[in-house]
């Protein structure tokens, strides 16, 4: 019996991490999965010590004033992995937090798997070699991430993005339609916040100046916005109805919800790929702290923020990130993304293009087999 132990802080990364986790216990049942994760992976028999619902940051500054609740549960871990000699350490995304615990686990010669390691290709190129150094094997979900690892000597590989298997409608687009009260001769915005409370505090104000000025040039405009699993509810319609704004809240099926909007506002991060895989156009918005900000701008090199546009190597979906995600520039960019525009579907045929580079379906069950062999290639050393 395999007793492997995983880290995800984010609500991507639990739903990769449940994923991983049903892969595993369909090869190997008798694998004992445990560690911090979110209610995804619990539900998928991974043993929580920590939920991470409650330890979800983002930014330099947030970070920093939240660096005590992180050390604590970071030694909290630690000692979970003294108790419970884990065979393999996976690491799911969360950077900032899962390397300082890869380095604790090297000293008590844990072997570390990484999934979806840090974006050594955006910025801090540096620590590819810090991280070739401490992971036994990495495993990428996206194919430009190959090369800086590879570069920096380490075990890494490409199996396809997870995204392909999760980001499907489950009933037709009449059915969904029907099930959400949705006219498609109208004009159907989908609201995209984020997953996290400060994203929610910084990003749907502006969004919802944006549906206002929106409601004002368009007649029948319909604005929906999915809750995501383990966020207040109450607290976003409170803002919204603080706005005057007439939005729906849905709390299931958003990718049926995609399949019949015309286009999102979305802040940046896994939602927009998912969006792109449904073919649903998206503004994309990134507002971070003055000081994350400034930082920022000293370490990252990159052309674009959102992952759309990264892998297409182009501008496919407008971007606005700080001063821009205001209600009029939202708005503005909008009014290009409108089912009756032609640039709408321009920007439709080249998420079809996108969609072709991240591999094929079937990554959970790859990755699982992978992270099983590594955990016997050390279980076998061992015994040695």
């Amino acid at each position: 019996m395999y007793k492997i132990m995983f880290s995800a802080g984010e609500t991507s990364g639990d739903m990769h991490g449940a994923n991983l986790a049903k892969a595993i216990k369909e090869i190997a049942p008798n694998t004992y999965l445990f560690g911090f994760g979110g209610p995804q992976m619990e539900a998928a028999s991974v043993t929580l010590c920590k939920n991470m619902l409650d330890y979800s940051v983002m930014g330099f500054w947030e970070v920093l004033i939240n660096l005590r609740k992180m050390f604590k549960l970071k030694d909290f871990l630690v000692e979970e992995m003294k108790r419970q000699k884990p065979d393999l350490l996976v690491l799911i995304d969360y950077p900032d937090f899962n390397w300082r615990l890869a380095s604790e686990a090297k000293k008590l010669n844990i072997p570390v798997f990484s999934y979806i390691p840090p974006s050594a290709w955006a910025w801090r190129k540096g620590r590819a070699k810090k991280v070739a150094k401490i992971a036994d094997k990495i495993v990428a979900i996206f194919p430009f991430e190959t090369k800086v690892y590879e570069e920096a000597g380490a075990d890494i590989s490409f199996v396809g993005n997870p995204l392909l298997d999760n980001v499907k409608s489950s009933m037709t687009k009449e059915q969904a339609c029907k099930f959400f009260n949705i006219d498609l001769t109208d004009d159907n915005i989908l609201l995209l916040p984020g997953s996290r409370k400060q994203e929610i505090e910084k990003m749907l104000e502006p969004m919802l100046e944006a549906g206002k000025i929106i409601s004002k040039e368009r007649k029948n405009v319909k604005f929906f916005l999915p809750v995501a699993q383990g966020i207040d509810g109450k607290r976003i319609e409170a803002k919204i109805n603080e706005s005057g704004l007439n939005v729906t809240l849905c709390y299931e099926k958003t990718y049926d919800l995609m399949n019949c909007c015309d286009f999102a506002i979305a802040t940046s991060g896994t939602v927009t790929l998912e969006a792109a895989l449904m073919g649903l156009p998206c503004v994309v918005l990134y507002k971070m702290s003055s000081f994350t900000y400034r930082i920022a701008k000293l370490f990252v090199n990159v052309k674009f923020f959102s992952l759309p546009n990264i892998l297409a190597d182009e501008k496919v979906l407008p971007e606005l990130l700080q001063d821009d995600v205001n209600g009029e520039r939202i708005a503005d960019e909008s009014r290009l993304l409108f089912k009756d525009t032609e640039t709408a579907q321009i920007v439709k045929d080249k998420l079809g293009q996108i969609k072709l580079k991240l591999g094929s379906p079937g990554v959970a069950e790859r990755t699982a087999k992978i992270i099983l062999q590594t955990a016997e290639k050390f279980l076998s050393k061992n015994k040695e």
